[in-house]
C-alpha cells in the first residue's frame, strides 16, 4: 500500500507563538515528528505542508520534503485539516503520482515513534477500515455513560440516553478519545467524501505516559518535563 505521510505545519499559531519551529530541548518541535516519520518503514513518502517560508526552511534542514507552499486560505486557525490533506493529494495527482492512503501526523504530538506509526499502518491494512485513529482511554469519571446533558427544562439526563445510570465503574463500557498523534485514511475517502473518517473507523491505543498535545503554554511546559523524563 502506498501511503503519503503529511505533516501539517502552518505559521501564525496563537496558543504557543511560532510553536512548530520553537525549540523543544535542542531542536524545533516539528523535528520530532519529522524524525519519527522518517524512521517509519511503511510510509511511502513524507512531506511537510506549510504556508510559512521559515517553517519550510527549518523542516528541510531536518531532511523533510516540502514540495509546495500551502495556500494561505488553507492555513488559518479555522481551516479544517481535511483541506490540507486534499490539497496534498491533488498536488501529487496532477503530477501523475497516486497514493492509496494518507497518514496525517501533527507536530503538536512530538513523542509518537516510527514504530507506533508502523503499528498503526499494519492494523489499518489488516482491518481494511476506511480510517484508523490513535486514541487514549476516557477517564472513568468522563465516560459518556456517566455524563449528563440538560434538557429544555434544565433537567439532567444521561448523555447515552439510558434511563438508569451504571452504578459500578467496573461495568462501564470502554470509551476512547482521539489523542491526535496519528490519522490514517484511504485516499478515495478523502477525495470523494472529503472526510478523514469514512464509514468504518479503526483505532490503535497510544501510550498515555508519552502523550502530550501542545496547544497552550501549559502543554509546552508538560512537553519539556516529558522530554527530560523520556531522556530525549
Amino acid at each position: 500500500m502506498r501511503i503519503l505521510g503529511i505533516i501539517p505545519a502552518r505559521g501564525g499559531s496563537k496558543g504557543v507563538p511560532e510553536k512548530n519551529i520553537k525549540l523543544l530541548g535542542n531542536k524545533p518541535l516539528i523535528a520530532y515528528t519529522i524524525n519519527a516519520a522518517k524512521s517509519a518503514k511503511l510510509l511511502t513518502e513524507v512531506i511537510v505542508s506549510s504556508d510559512d517560508s521559515e517553517i519550510i526552511d527549518t523542516t528541510r534542514k531536518y531532511g523533510a520534503k516540502a514540495p509546495f507552499t500551502r495556500p494561505k486560505e488553507m492555513a488559518t486557525d479555522k481551516s479544517p485539516s481535511i483541506l490540507t490533506v486534499i490539497h496534498a493529494l491533488q498536488f501529487f495527482k496532477e503530477k501523475g503520482i497516486a497514493f492509496d492512503a494518507v497518514c496525517l501526523l501533527q507536530p503538536t504530538n512530538p513523542f509518537r515513534t516510527g514504530i507506533f506509526i508502523d503499528d498503526a499502518i499494519k492494523k489499518f491494512i489488516q482491518t481494511k477500515v476506511d480510517s484508523l485513529i490513535s486514541v487514549l482511554p476516557v477517564p472513568h469519571k468522563y465516560n459518556p455513560h456517566w455524563v449528563f446533558e440538560p434538557d429544555k427544562n434544565d433537567l439532567l439526563h444521561i448523555s447515552t440516553g439510558e434511563d438508569a445510570i451504571i452504578s459500578r465503574r467496573q461495568e462501564l463500557p470502554k470509551a476512547y478519545y482521539r489523542d491526535g498523534s496519528v490519522y490514517l485514511t484511504k485516499a478515495n475517502i478523502v477525495l470523494e467524501k472529503q472526510s478523514l473518517y469514512g464509514n468504518t473507523i479503526g483505532y490503535i491505543e497510544a501510550t498515555k505516559d508519552t502523550h502530550v498535545n501542545i496547544d497552550t503554554l501549559e502543554d509546552w511546559e508538560k512537553a519539556e518535563k516529558l522530554l527530560v523524563k523520556l531522556g530525549l
